[in-house]
């Protein structure tokens, strides 16, 4: 920079990236930075009229009992669909809205939309589903959390035994203490709780058995090499017979083929989610897919 306001300014940008790599980093300022921060300021800027102009919606993939075979609760997940730029990737889009804080009302808009379609699923016959959702770490971390989802069942009148709320490893283990208070506190209404990603993050043994929490997810990385790659295999291996020994509910995340179902039920793994069984789907399309009946092919 030739003058102080530049040279100041050229210096946040690249704190600014040296942030994003981690601890104990450091960048110089190059000129693209400058094009980079101004991407992520135009994506902020469209996030924000997303959830106003209903750019958001709710695609659910199936969760399957392996044991009778049908679908017996559904993960909502978020999707971006810009008029312009199309579908934006949850990858681009959920680190931006969590280093934002836009997160917050995202995730509330998420909740009370995943609820009013459980509900409606009730309404229509259909067998009684889970609907799992995720909580974020800045949401985890609203003091009012506890009482917006309290708000949302009574919003949209959904059993709270029909809700699983999912939170990571990382997320819960930030204050563990606080964590088993607030936790308490959510399954006092009535819903489930989940550790999503589990075995990617740090998690005391002790604090694990304390939390009230009723399933453990594998993570997908553990799932993709399952069939060849023995250390892969053992870590689910174990998680599942952690999850048992718990009196937890153990469900594999990333299922793609009939060779890593076949493992995991050897396992005894009881519940999966994945492209094997089904691709997230809107809606619309789930609930015809629920009408039919749909079951696991034998």
């Amino acid at each position: 920079g030739d003058d102080a306001d530049t040279l100041i300014k050229n210096a946040d940008t690249a704190l600014s990236r040296a942030k994003e790599q981690g601890r104990n980093h450091f960048q110089f300022y190059t000129n693209d930075m400058n094009a980079t921060a101004f991407e992520r300021l135009m994506l902020e800027s469209r996030l924000r009229q997303a959830l106003e102009q209903g750019e958001l919606v709710v695609y659910y993939q199936p969760q399957v009992s392996i044991e009778t075979g049908g679908i017996v609760g559904v993960e909502a997940l978020v999707r971006w669909f810009h008029p312009d730029l199309g579908m934006v990737p949850p990858g681009d889009f959920i680190p931006l809205a969590e280093e934002t804080g836009l997160i917050v009302p995202i995730g509330e808009w998420v909740l009370r939309t995943a609820c009013r379609q459980a509900k409606r699923w009730h309404e229509m016959g259909l067998a009684p589903l889970r609907v799992a959702v995720n909580l974020s770490a800045r949401q985890f971390q609203q003091r009012d959390l506890v009482d917006t989802v309290a708000r949302v069942l009574d919003e949209t009148v959904l059993p709270a035994a029909d809700l699983e709320l999912e939170l990571t490893e990382s997320v819960i283990m930030r204050d563990a203490a606080e964590s088993v208070r607030r936790l308490r506190e959510l399954t006092a209404l009535g819903i489930h709780l989940a550790v999503d990603d589990f075995g990617t993050g740090y998690s005391s043994l002790g604090y694990l058995r304390t939390f009230p929490i009723r399933s453990l997810k594998i993570d997908r990385s553990f799932i993709v090499d399952i069939d060849h790659d023995p250390n892969g295999a053992a870590i689910a291996q174990a998680i599942i017979a952690l999850a048992s020994s718990l009196g937890l509910k153990a469900i594999a995340e990333g299922v793609e083929t009939r060779e890593q179902l076949e493992i995991l039920r050897g396992y005894g793994c009881q519940e999966m989610q994945g492209y094997y069984f089904c691709r997230p789907l809107p809606a619309d399309e789930l609930s015809a897919l629920l009408r039919e009946g749909w079951r696991l092919p034998p």
